[in-house]
């Protein structure tokens, strides 16, 4: 028999007040074959109370449909889980599931059975990730309430060092993204959103900052959320309305932070004698868990505002700097007319030293990659002992590399030296066919070593006026491209065509393709594509727009054509077969 103190008692609820559903509950499920069991464990429990919280008792009446109710309800705080339903071992399976298919670590467990000799104590502790056992006749209602205390009080625990854990993360990543921010109105908006994404609740909120700090002093509004957001760039106090600016106003007084019901108040000091203050208004009332994140989130922020007003210090201050600098060139000038041209020279040359710096990186690549891919497969002809002019044949092939590497080096020279505004083209007669078909051919050690086929299509004699060493440049160009982000074992079409009196040359791969944000920008300088080389190649950012550049100089123009990310790309290239006047 039951001890005494374990009786229950009938509770009269005659005219009990209705339950608060908007109240806060623990969730709890109760996984048994026996409807007794929970008519009994709802009976027990029917007074219980935790921290102002009562009880949600969720029913499942085998180990079936408790996998279905532990997955459509994540946020169950503990389980009262029989062990012998379906089979023998049905609730160890359960624990099983919970654990390591829903990976769900923090829901308390505890076993209790009927027949405790089936599943042995201490075997079940050891194996199984389970957080109580009990014998369903040692399970009292006084050691029941006492098992699930202790199991809620575990669970509440754990859930705050989990909230803990993600609301540190978001520091840190949001620390980063803050000190990034050279405008204080962008930093204030960064923070609102911050805070939200910390405390995971949409909330209204208000930023507003107050330069010098005196008290009455007038503050301006930088970020506004919600119902707030109609303030943003508010610079009189008066402008808010009368229960905001009070509470603006006393926080400015109090300088401490503040967390009252629904709505949070941060006060911030910065180094250089700022002050900011940020009101939250929530859907719920913070935890203690989130007031102490609030906490250390805000104590950061006095860095990132002095970050952004020290830039701007700087930034004023190389405007002043920049403007002394203009007029003592002016000034010197006047005084000596023929230092300005070379001035003016010193300037270009300045703007397109990175653009040449890169074009040298860019291009000299590929023809050292056709000398390399040539320089392995005559390696390999020596070792097996191929014929001489299969040797002889690479041989060519690299020193035909070599002189286009070295005409490209003098042409870099050419253009470091000379004007940049200045570059010419030589024009000529050039059968633009045969000299893709060439490019072609340079390149495909390159597409063999990807396993990728090159399919060339051109009529004879396409003859173009037109800059030969210059073209190869650009279709080279294009070539290492679609080569370098086309697959492994994928195809690449190049065509030729003469089209109402304009030479066009189409190269399409299957690689993986361009978005609409590629396309906006794709023929930039330095601009990083969506697209990554397969096989891990480099790119400097530089092809495309050395591309544009030379097609631009010849009077055409170069296009690029995609149906989306993963559906590859076309990059047509226009050029008029005669000189344009």
């Amino acid at each position: 028999m039951a001890e005494q103190d374990d009786v229950l008692h009938l509770i009269d609820d005659t005219g009990a007040a209705p339950e608060d559903s908007s109240a806060r509950k623990w969730k709890i499920a109760v996984i048994d074959d026996d409807a007794a069991v929970h008519e009994g464990t709802r009976f027990a429990l029917s007074d219980y109370n935790l921290h102002g919280a009562t009880l949600e008792i969720l029913s499942a009446y085998s180990a079936a449909e408790g996998r279905t109710l532990m997955r459509d309800n994540p946020d169950v705080a503990a389980v009262l889980l029989d062990v012998i339903m379906e089979t023998d071992v049905a609730g160890l399976d359960l624990v099983e599931y919970i654990r390591n298919e829903l990976k769900n670590e923090t829901v308390r467990i505890i076993l209790r059975t009927g027949q405790p000799g089936q599943a042995p104590e201490r075997r079940v502790i050891v194996q199984y990730d389970i957080n109580d056992y009990k014998a369903k006749t040692e399970l009292t209602a006084d050691k029941l309430f006492t098992s699930l205390t202790a199991a809620l009080r575990s669970y509440q625990q754990l859930e705050r060092m989990v909230q803990t854990r993600r609301g540190l993360e978001i520091i840190i990543d949001a620390a980063s993204t803050l000190y990034d921010f050279k405008s204080m109105q962008r930093l204030a908006e960064g923070v609102l959103t911050q805070l939200a994404s910390l405390l995971n609740v949409d909330c209204a909120g208000i930023l507003v900052l107050r330069d010098d700090g005196a008290p009455g002093s007038e503050f301006s509004v930088l970020a506004g959320s919600g119902c707030y957001s109609r303030f943003i760039g508010t610079t009189s106090s008066k402008a808010l309305d009368p229960d905001l600016r009070q509470m603006v106003e006393a926080a400015f007084q109090r300088r401490k932070n503040e967390f009252a019901d629904h709505r949070s108040v941060l006060y911030l000091r910065t180094g250089s004698g700022r002050e900011v203050v940020v009101l939250l208004q929530a859907e719920r009332q913070l935890s203690d868990t989130d007031r102490a994140l609030v906490e250390i989130f805000s104590s950061r922020l006095s860095i990132a505002f002095d970050n952004v007003i020290l830039y701007r210090q700087l930034h004023e201050a190389n405007t002043q700097l920049e403007d002394r600098v203009a007029q003592r060139t002016r000034a010197l000038m006047q005084a000596n007319r023929r230092l300005s041209a070379q001035w003016l020279r010193l300037q270009r040359a300045n703007g397109f030293k990175n653009e040449i710096l890169g074009t040298v990186a860019h291009d000299l690549k590929n023809p050292l990659g056709v000398i390399l891919g040539r320089t392995e497969m005559l390696t390999e002809l020596i070792g097996a002992g191929s014929p001489k002019e299969n040797v002889t044949a690479q041989v060519e092939h690299i020193r035909d590399a070599t002189k286009r590497l070295t005409s490209m080096v003098d042409h870099l020279i050419s253009d470091a030296m000379a004007d940049a505004f200045d570059i010419t083209i030589r024009r000529e007669p050039v059968d633009v066919a045969a000299l893709v078909a060439e490019v072609a051919d340079s390149n495909l050690p390159s597409a063999v070593n990807k396993q990728q086929a090159i399919s060339v299509s051109a009529p004879p004699n396409v003859v173009t006026m037109c800059d030969a060493d210059r073209i190869r440049e650009a279709i080279d160009n294009l070539f290492s491209n679609a080569i370098k982000y086309s697959p492994i074992g994928g195809k690449i079409t190049v065509a030729v065509t003469h089209e109402g009196g304009d030479t066009v040359i189409r190269i399409a791969d299957q690689g993986a393709g361009l978005s609409p944000e590629d396309l906006g920008r794709l023929f930039g300088r330095f601009q990083r594509l969506s697209a990554k080389p397969t096989a891990g190649e480099s790119s400097t950012g530089l092809g495309l727009s050395i591309v544009k550049r030379i097609i631009d100089m010849h009077g055409g123009h170069v296009t690029a054509e995609s149906a989306g990310p993963g559906q590859g790309s076309t990059f047509t290239v226009t050029l008029p077969a005669t000189e344009t006047t």
